[in-house]
């Protein structure tokens, strides 16, 4: 009898599951509310000096959504005043809400993908995700590879549907 051979293990396809890229509880939200006046009005003096008082370490290594989830008129500075105490201490920050936040490491962590890894290979990207914005993730993911990938299919090795196939020169 012959011995059994995994030929997709030994093949040259490249998956790649964006689910194992993606950092876990990475996003937190910090919310302007608690350092408004009655939840409501910024008074700047009072504001500016609050921030002063954050222990900002808490945001260290993190994306952090800067939002506000009182129905306040917050002007444009003050999110951007927070975003000066989170700059080199968060891994990077967004001026929105949480779901902006996600996209944006979405945005990082395929970003971070070196491409030569299947450069002239045929990639598979993963199915069945778990990730907020799956169909972001998997639209930006398909831009990153289409350039350097032989071919690229959608799903799991054993069932793959075929998206991109580059023309022969």
């Amino acid at each position: 009898m012959s011995e059994i051979v995994n030929r997709v293990a030994s093949s040259p396809l490249v998956t790649i599951d964006l689910e194992e890229l993606y950092p876990k509880d990475k996003v937190v939200v910090f919310d302007l509310k608690p350092f408004l006046f009655q939840e409501l009005i910024l008074r700047e003096k009072e504001f500016r000096s609050s921030l002063k008082e954050v222990d900002w370490s808490e945001f260290d290594g993190k994306f952090v959504a800067v939002t506000c989830s009182s129905d306040a008129i917050i002007p444009s500075w003050a999110f951007m005043l927070v975003g000066t105490y989170l700059k080199g201490v968060a891994l990077d920050f967004v001026l929105g809400d949480e779901s902006e936040a996600e996209r944006s490491l979405i945005d990082h962590v395929i970003g971070e993908i070196e491409v030569d890894s299947f450069r002239d290979r045929p990639v598979i990207i993963k199915g069945c995700s778990q990730l907020p914005h799956p169909l972001y993730a998997q639209g930006q993911l398909l831009s990153k590879v289409m350039p350097s990938a032989r071919s690229v299919m959608y799903g799991e090795p054993c069932s793959t549907v075929p998206l991109y196939k580059r023309p022969k020169k």
